[in-house]
């Protein structure tokens, strides 16, 4: 996986890209970690996710709490990524373009 940070202004983007999986998903939570004290709103883009497991999910959804509830943005899931996020309902409490 490759995580590229963008700040812009008050806001960042974290591009993504690989798989989100066990062994990858702490690297993203720690990335998440870094840059949420510096932005008020968060973009992980997603584009080039083409797989992401329930430890990747579980960084998501803290990273929602991290950042703040109604801060964060899933961008351009592929449509296999993002039937996993409506199968487990996080499609519902997270926001996603």
């Amino acid at each position: 996986m490759t995580l590229n940070t963008i700040f812009d202004e008050k806001n960042c983007t974290i591009f993504i890209e690989g798989s989100i999986d066990t062994l990858t998903a702490r690297e993203l939570e720690q990335a998440v970690n870094e840059a949420a004290p510096k932005c008020e709103k968060m973009v992980l883009d997603m584009e080039k996710v083409d797989y992401i497991s329930s430890g990747g999910l579980r960084v998501v959804v803290g990273a929602n709490r991290t950042v703040g509830k109604g801060n964060l943005t899933l961008k351009n899931l592929a449509p296999n990524v993002l039937e996993i996020f409506r199968l487990t309902g996080f499609t519902k409490v997270l926001n996603i373009e």
